[in-house]
């Protein structure tokens, strides 16, 4: 019995001094990217766009979608989802491999400002220290209207605005619902539901997007049906 608390209690010791290594360069890592420019810096870069959409220019449906199937507790977390987080590292633990990322839209901002798409627990780190960060300096609707307008939706758009022209030939305040719910989803794997690449795939994404919107109640299911018979 003894051999094994000894044992166990290497084991966490080996455990906790690998953690503070990956958080120490996670943590180095931000440092240094915050150093070669400043969140304000990066915002002055993303808002001078040519295709630049303010987050009042969306629809409602379309915001409401977003929230929905990238991050539903995002009005109500300070960058990080514990919960989600959680449930990840369950997941990852199951899978052996990083099958989930527990991502906020605030992380997700962080990564496409800031960091590769590399899966790395060194990044994963920098970006909660990132997404910390940037919650101090935005409010959420800033952090919202940035994340639109810096994610890639396939097809070269890496803007809201680029990629409603391209799929619909619509401004985005001009999108029907149906639209607005397909392009919500697009951003999880460009290369897969960009509807120019794959137009089933991204109707099957399309309706995974509208059963989270009635899970959290933006919508409900007659008029999640409604929407989507009349494509």
């Amino acid at each position: 019995m003894k051999n094994f608390i000894k044992l166990l209690f290497c084991m966490i010791l080996v455990a906790l001094s690998i953690s503070l290594i990956y958080i120490g360069n996670g943590y180095n890592m931000y440092k240094t990217a915050l150093k070669d420019m400043s969140i304000e810096e990066k915002i002055i870069d993303i808002k001078s766009k040519e295709n630049y959409t303010k987050i009042s220019e969306l629809p409602q449906m379309y915001k409401d979608a977003v929230i929905s199937v990238e991050d539903h507790r995002f009005y109500r977390h300070f960058g990080i989802d514990i919960i989600a987080i959680g449930r990840a590292v369950i997941n990852d633990i199951k899978e052996m491999s990083f099958v989930e990322g527990g991502s906020t839209i605030t992380q997700q901002l962080a990564k496409n400002i800031y960091f590769t798409q590399e899966k790395k627990m060194e990044r994963k780190i920098a970006e909660v220290f990132m997404a910390f960060k940037i919650e101090s300096k935005c409010s959420k609707d800033e952090i919202l209207e940035l994340y639109l307008n810096s994610s890639y939706f396939g097809d070269g758009c890496y803007t809201v605005k680029e990629a409603s022209n391209k799929y619909f030939g619509k401004e985005p305040n001009n999108m029907s619902n149906s639209e607005c719910i397909m392009l919500a989803g697009i951003p999880n794997a460009p290369s897969v539901y960009a509807p120019t690449k794959n137009p089933y795939l991204a109707k099957k994404r399309q309706k995974q997007v509208a059963d989270k919107m009635v899970k959290y109640k933006y919508l409900t299911n007659e008029q999640a049906n409604r929407i989507l018979s009349l494509d």
